[in-house]
């Protein structure tokens, strides 16, 4: 019998699902980007990178419930975006979700439909944001963030996935191959572009500050995977297990491919290559999670471990590239990983898989439907033109319009967080350097930008008692070591 509490209409356990991989999704995000961009900066940009991630996942949910969820799934306003209008009352969140565009009645409520695709929305502009960090004017990101979740990123959500002409056209996005991360590394490479580049020595030298760190927030994204492409049938069903089990084979296989490429070619194993490598493998396997066999994620792992490797190891490397400053390489782990994700799930999508997932798709081109390949093509191409188009008119509003700097000055880009938010990431010296009080003090800072100047000291008493200077004969710590 119907009630209040429990509707005819809802599947507790659908929802108990779709509720547990929206927070998985969320906490990629929130901790997983904050504290991956924590880490992976130099420590003078560690807050700023940080509250860069946790300020759009703020901003995103209010553009999100106010008006931008409706653009994205609402009732057709046109071929490509829906109507707007804000999901606030208590009727929107009780109600039955719907895509009135696609005819399609779901069996949890609106609020978690709201939610679980908030966080989709959230994480795709904090994925971009790794091209902007270590230079961006705080206040420009502010105006950013609403504006393309607007104008760009509800537009190719509705495209694909509220019921356009995308997906009227029959391209496979299963996850956001292209929704998220073509997006975001399309509008990652153009807005640094606008932007414009670090302070030259910060280029150079940009070691991170906390390895430990990095492989904290990789750890979250790779378990929280298991939301992001599990939860996307709508329901717990058996596409949501192959999904999951999918994108870690996938992950795996790209995650070893890039690290015996890395040995191979540098003759040592690096921990954030591999880290890079699991990125490449969770983004390209996200379009076909759960219409491919475990065959073709293994196939898929291996192209996302190789492909994109060439493409920031070599073609990242060249001149021609570098006048573009993306600093943590979003174009090569999620432009190019996505689009190769979106072209092989032309490949290798199986007619079964697609059934499962309540397409109509026959498959891919090994079940004999060429078409697919070509058809995802079409739906690249239009979200790159998209991402292009729209994050440049927005950078150049921002920029000419409201007159904001996008770019920091060049002295808060040599002091760093301290300028900006007058705080500092750590209660220790220097830029990843071992403490002065353990007697390291006869070199220079390892990035060699010079902000502290060659480190001097003197020893007075015990290899433990030291009294540090900064070569002016002044101590720079808060506190000295005085011999007994």
């Amino acid at each position: 019998m119907s009630s209040p509490s429990k509707p005819d209409w809802l599947d507790t356990g659908d929802n108990a699902w779709q509720l547990t991989a929206a927070t998985l999704v969320g906490l990629q995000s929130m901790p997983g980007l904050v504290v991956l961009y924590a880490g992976v900066v130099k420590k003078k940009w560690a807050i700023n990178s940080a509250f860069m991630a946790f300020y759009a996942f703020a901003a995103v949910l209010m553009t999100w419930v106010l008006w931008a969820y409706k653009l994205g799934f609402g009732e057709k306003w046109a071929p490509f975006v829906g109507v707007p209008g804000p999901v606030v009352t208590m009727d929107d969140e009780l109600k039955q979700a719907t895509l009135p565009a696609l005819n399609l009645a779901l069996a949890f409520p609106l609020s978690t439909m709201i939610y679980f695709q908030f966080v989709f929305a959230a994480i795709t502009i904090i994925i971009m944001a790794g091209a902007f960090l270590g230079r961006m004017n705080f206040a420009a990101w502010m105006l950013f963030v609403p504006l393309w979740i607007t104008f760009s990123y509800s537009v190719g959500a509705f495209s694909l996935w509220g019921g356009g002409f995308l997906s009227t056209l029959g391209v496979i996005d299963y996850s956001g191959g292209y929704v998220i991360h073509l997006s975001s590394g399309t509008a990652g490479f153009v807005g640094a572009w606008w932007i414009g580049p670090r302070l030259q020595r910060d280029r150079e030298s940009f070691t991170p500050n906390n390895v430990g760190f990095i492989l904290v927030g990789a750890g979250l994204l790779w378990c929280g995977w298991n939301g992001f492409n599990g939860g996307d049938p709508y329901s717990a069903s058996p596409d949501a297990g192959a999904a999951v089990l999918n994108t870690n084979v996938a992950t795996a296989m790209s995650t070893l491919t890039w690290t015996v490429l890395d040995i191979v070619y540098y003759k040592k194993p690096a921990v954030i290559g591999a880290v890079q490598g699991m990125i490449c493998g969770l983004v390209s396997i996200t379009p076909a999670a759960g219409v491919v066999a475990g065959w073709g994620a293994v196939i898929i792992g291996a192209c996302s471990g190789s492909i994109p490797w060439a493409s920031m190891n070599l073609l990242g490397k060249t001149q021609l590239w570098l006048r573009v400053d993306d600093v943590l390489g979003v174009f090569h782990t999620h432009c190019v990983a996505g689009a190769l994700g979106g072209f092989l799930v032309g490949i290798f999508a199986t007619a079964e898989g697609c059934a499962a997932f309540n397409l109509t798709n026959p498959g891919g081109a090994i079940d004999g439907n060429g078409r697919q390949v070509w058809v995802q093509i079409v739906g690249a191409l239009f979200i790159i033109g998209l991402n292009i188009v729209m994050t440049s008119i927005i950078m150049c509003f921002i920029k000419y319009v409201c007159r904001i700097p996008l770019r920091m000055s060049d002295e808060a880009l040599e002091i760093g967080d301290d300028h900006i938010h007058g705080e500092e990431a750590y209660a220790f010296f220097g830029d990843g350097q071992r403490s002065h009080l353990n007697g390291d003090t006869g070199r220079s800072p390892i990035h060699g930008d010079g902000e502290m100047g060659v480190i001097k000291g003197e020893r007075v008493g015990t290899d433990e008692d030291v009294i540090p200077t900064n070569g002016k004969g002044d101590t720079p710590l808060a506190h000295e070591v005085k011999a007994q």
